[in-house]
């Protein structure tokens, strides 16, 4: 059965899978057993999709009807692979600009910061399978319909995006506030990727040393942080001020 962005049932969710629908989050009760449990999870092997082990009151809380211990979300939008999306940049004449998104779980962020992404024609943004946003309704409200257009990569993990990138001549720049070094000190005009992360942890100490600079925003109040919608959207337009308008022509087409 399927309700909105919600399939419940195990043949349902397998069909689903089988189908190709993109599977934000799944969730399956502990110790399920069975031959049909077993074969949905033959048909998720090698597949993107987050799976949690749960108790049957967690499922509970979600429908009451008949889920047979497995319940599936699914994505309001067709994600994109982001070894497809650089090769398109490059094949048409342009340098990539990419915005990684290392923890970032408040939906409203993350539509405000798709929304700035769409208008500055930045090439795709990266999430990664797990301990992260996801395409929903209140992202998509937020976005003002830009998740519709912008490219969403739903990777692994950042880690792994991170390696990707830096295989395909990209320089990547991670913001942080302990950063020694400014925003506006480094060159956005060549391949550029741009990692943000979470406000109460910001990118992680892992994805940091694999980054090719750690940049800051100069503050001058009490407040420890700015918000990481409008971090990004900063950084971002800095980028496109030095790359020239003219120069930036847009989101690539797939």
């Amino acid at each position: 059965m399927m309700n909105n962005d919600v399939i419940f049932g195990i043949r349902a969710v397998m069909e689903a899978v089988l189908a190709g629908r993109e599977i934000d989050r799944l969730l399956i009760k502990k110790n399920l057993q069975g031959e049909l449990i077993k074969s949905l999870c033959d048909a998720l092997k090698d597949r993107c999709i987050h799976i949690q082990y749960v108790p049957q009151e967690r499922l509970d809380r979600i429908t009451r009807k008949n889920h047979q211990g497995v319940i599936a979300f699914v994505s309001a939008v067709t994600y994109h692979r982001l070894e497809n999306v650089i090769p398109s940049v490059y094949e048409q004449g342009r340098d990539p600009f990419i915005v990684l998104l290392d923890g970032i779980t408040d939906v409203r962020n993350f539509g405000a910061i798709a929304r700035t992404c769409e208008c500055a024609g930045i090439d795709a943004i990266v999430i990664p399978e797990k301990e992260s946003v996801s395409v929903n309704a209140d992202a998509m409200k937020t976005s003002a319909g830009a998740l519709n257009v912008i490219p969403v990569c739903k990777e692994k993990s950042i880690r792994q995006s991170l390696r990707l990138l830096r295989e395909s001549g990209v320089t990547i720049y991670a913001a942080s506030e302990k950063a020694a070094k400014n925003y506006t000190d480094v060159s956005y005009n060549h391949p550029v990727a741009i990692v943000t992360g979470a406000e109460d942890t910001g990118v992680s100490a892992e994805n940091l040393r694999r980054c090719d600079e750690i940049i800051k925003i100069p503050q001058f109040g009490t407040i420890g942080s700015l918000n990481v919608s409008v971090a990004t959207s900063v950084i971002i337009y800095e980028g496109i001020r030095q790359r020239g308008i003219k120069a930036h022509s847009g989101s690539a087409t797939y």
